[in-house]
């Protein structure tokens, strides 16, 4: 890793220990000791890796009083969810693309700005339909960190490395899940919902800055550009690619088990249960902090073992809470507690599945870093989408929408993760 030691030394001004090994390394290899993440690199992509994670679960404890200021529901409310999810995954193919071919600080710059812009657009909403068009070109903006996000890991990383990475990654994104509720309560009581959507505004104009003056071009000069025009086509020979595709939807139908819990918690808490908006955020972040706990274990796992066999037993570990959400969810419960248990296990458990799903498909390719992370993103947040709207259309005032989906998504993880290996095993 010449290229990561020279990188972190010269441009971040931090040594890092990190073994000298190809990037092309395979999946079956044995784990290297643990990837030291530079803390300013670390900042920088944790904080674009929170760009998501702040635009939707900040305004999660305003869906009530939203609902009420634009005179809807929080069902119609739930749309705006959903709108920012179209954006995201529409947005992504963009950027790949544009990624591979001008390097990882353009694209990412100019969608920062769009989603400053847009995140003021939000606080003026005077319509529903005015917010979810806001919200759309919100999410249009904020994915280009996802993208970007992947590929600056990717350029620096081997496949195993890249998980710890990710792992380390999800450390701080976490913290966003814990403190967006709490935050976004607080602000709903501060100045309203449209408090909330200006913070976001001025969170991306700092970012604009750190990344502009912090954040140094990753893709090396002498790196193949593929032309704009050749993008299609590479998505499409991703699409034919079994271990790609496989791993991709591992963790993509793992993330859409993670947002369904985002679409029916507000309702099941505050409305089902009664819990105050304020309070929300507590419940919230206690599961966000199971996510955060076993991102890290993950790092710990793969000292041991690679990616790609991590995946198998943790697929499992996910049906099994997944499922026992369910049932508990059938028995419909007086109180809220006997539901935290298997739910706060489903949501950490998603913290062992992405970030060895999302190390494994991007294994190999690192001359088009950009593309495949696009279209892994592309087909995470469709998917995650369709769930949350299912999750409202669904909607019958218990939490059985919402389990009966993150069930699904925990057996459909289970059968993508068998089938990855299987085709991991072939290409070997």
């Amino acid at each position: 890793m010449i290229l990561t030691t020279v990188f972190c030394q010269h441009y971040l001004g931090v040594s890092v220990i990190m073994p000298v090994r190809n990037r092309t390394a395979g999946l079956f290899e044995l784990p290297l000791p643990e990837v030291f993440m530079p803390l300013k690199l670390l900042l920088i992509l944790g904080g674009l890796s929170a760009f998501g994670p702040l635009a939707i679960d900040l305004y999660l404890p305003a869906f009530p009083s939203m609902a009420l200021d634009f005179g809807t529901d929080s069902e119609h409310i739930q749309l705006s969810l959903s709108a920012y999810f179209i954006g995201l995954a529409s947005g992504q193919l963009f950027y790949g693309p544009i990624a591979d071919r001008f390097g990882r600080r353009k694209p990412l710059l100019f969608g920062i700005v769009l989603f400053c812009l847009a995140s003021f657009a939000c606080a003026m909403a005077p319509t529903l339909e005015w917010l979810m068009a806001a919200r759309f070109a919100q999410a249009l903006g904020g994915c280009a960190g996802i993208v970007v996000n992947r590929a600056v890991v990717r350029d620096l990383c081997t496949p195993i490395e890249a998980a710890k990475a990710f792992s380390q990654l999800m450390l701080v994104m976490g913290v966003a899940p814990i403190l967006a509720p709490l935050g976004g309560g607080l602000l709903l009581t501060l100045g309203g919902w449209p408090l909330i959507f200006l913070f976001l505004a001025v969170f991306s104009g700092i970012y604009i800055f750190a990344v502009f003056f912090g954040l140094q071009e990753t893709l090396p000069y002498d790196a193949p550009r593929a032309p704009l025009s050749s993008a299609l086509g590479r998505y499409f020979r991703l699409l034919r690619e079994p271990v790609f595709m496989f791993h991709a939807l591992t963790g993509g139908v793992a993330m859409a088990g993670m947002f369904a819990y985002i679409a029916g918690s507000p309702f099941i808490i505050m409305e089902m249960y009664g819990v105050a908006a304020e309070h929300f955020g507590w419940f919230f972040g206690a599961n966000a902090a199971g996510f955060i706990l076993f991102a890290q274990f993950n790092s710990r796992l793969l000292r041991r073992r690679p990616p790609i066999k991590l995946l198998k037993a943790t697929s499992f570990i996910y049906l099994f809470f997944t499922v026992s959400l369910l049932a508990v969810a059938a028995w419909q419960p007086a109180s809220l507690w006997p539901l935290m248990l298997p739910l706060f296990g489903s949501v950490a458990v998603i913290a062992l599945v992405i970030p060895n799903s999302s190390a494994s498909a991007m294994a190999g390719h690192g001359h088009q870093a950009g593309v495949a992370s696009a279209l892994m993103g592309t087909m995470q947040f469709v998917i995650a989408g369709i769930t949350s709207a299912l999750v409202g259309i669904l909607h019958n005032g218990t939490a059985v929408p919402m389990a009966a989906i993150m069930a699904t998504c925990g057996v459909i993880v289970v059968i993508m993760a068998r089938q990855a290996r299987k085709a991991s095993v072939v290409r070997a």
